[in-house]
C-alpha cells in the first residue's frame, strides 16, 4: 500500500508542482496515475521513490515513511524510471547483480530469477553485451528486469511500456495483472489512456499539480455526467 498524505512540491517559490496532493494506492489493485505533460506526475513518482525530498507531508510505502526511514521504505517497491538509459558502461548481468546485490538476494535465488525473468522479456542472450550497446526497447527491458528481480511487494512504474514490442508489452501487463491479483500494488503512469482504461481498477488524475479526479472509469462517466472513452473523458476534464 502506498499513502501519499498532504504531498507539496515547488521547484520555484510560490508556484508548486504539486499541490498538497493526497492518495491511497491500495493492496491488491492496479493504479494508473494520469495527467498532461508537466501535470506533476514524475514529480509525485520521484517523491513516491525518494528520489526528490518531499516539502510538505508525508509518503508511506507499507506504513514506512520514505522520509524518516527512506532504506526501510526503498526495500517495500521495485521502480522502472521514465528513462532506461542508466549504467550504460556495465554488461546487462553486471546491472542485474547489482540489483540484486542491493536487495540481498542470494546467489542460488537471483541466478534462477534472472533466467526466468531476462528469458520471459528475450533479452538473456544479451546479458554479456554492454547496456550502451541495447535498443531502447532493450534497456527498457533490462530496467524492468533489475526492478522486477526482487518480487517486490509495490510496482511504482513510470511510463513502463514505452519502447516495448508488443509481446513484451502483452507480458508485462499480464504480470501486472496477476501481480495485483495476489494482493499486492501496481502503481504506474501512463500516456496511452486506452491501455489505463483496460488495465487500471482506479485512475488519479492530475493538472496543474492538483488531483482533480480519484476513482473508477465508471465513477468518471458518472461523476462528469458524460459517455466517451477514457481518453474523451481525460481531454474534457485536464482541458477545462
Amino acid at each position: 500500500m502506498i499513502e501519499i498524505k498532504n504531498v507539496s512540491k515547488s521547484y520555484i517559490k510560490g508556484k508548486k508542482s504539486v499541490d498538497n496532493l493526497n492518495l491511497d494506492i491500495k493492496d491488491g489493485e492496479i493504479f494508473g496515475f494520469l495527467g498532461p505533460n508537466g501535470a506533476g506526475k514524475t514529480t509525485t513518482i520521484r517523491m513516491i521513490t525518494g528520489i526528490l525530498d518531499i516539502d510538505e507531508g508525508d509518503i508511506l510505502i507499507d506504513g514506512m515513511s520514505i522520509k524518516t526511514s527512506p532504506l526501510e521504505a526503498k526495500k517495500k517497491f521495485g521502480f522502472v524510471p521514465d528513462s532506461p538509459d542508466m549504467f550504460l558502461k556495465l554488461k546487462g548481468i553486471e546491472y542485474l547483480n547489482f540489483m540484486a546485490d542491493i536487495y540481498e538476494i542470494s546467489k542460488e535465488k537471483r541466478l534462477k530469477k534472472i533466467e526466468e525473468i531476462t528469458k520471459k522479456f528475450e533479452i538473456y542472450d544479451e546479458l554479456n553485451n554492454q547496456i550502451q550497446s541495447y535498443s531502447h526497447g532493450m534497456r527498457q527491458k533490462i530496467v524492468i528486469c533489475g526492478a522486477l528481480l526482487s518480487e517486490p511487494k509495490n510496482w511504482i512504474l513510470d511510463e513502463p511500456m514505452t519502447g516495448l514490442d508488443p509481446k513484451s508489452s502483452f507480458d508485462l501487463k499480464e504480470m501486472m495483472k496477476s501481480h495485483a491479483k495476489s494482493g499486492k500494488t501496481v502503481f504506474f503512469s501512463t500516456h496511452v489512456l486506452e491501455v489505463a482504461e483496460k488495465l487500471c481498477d482506479r485512475v488519479g488524475i492530475i493538472n496543474n499539480g492538483k488531483l482533480v479526479f480519484v476513482g473508477t472509469f465508471e465513477q468518471l462517466k458518472e461523476r462528469f455526467k458524460e459517455e466517451g472513452t477514457l481518453e474523451e473523458l481525460f481531454l474534457e476534464i485536464t482541458e477545462k
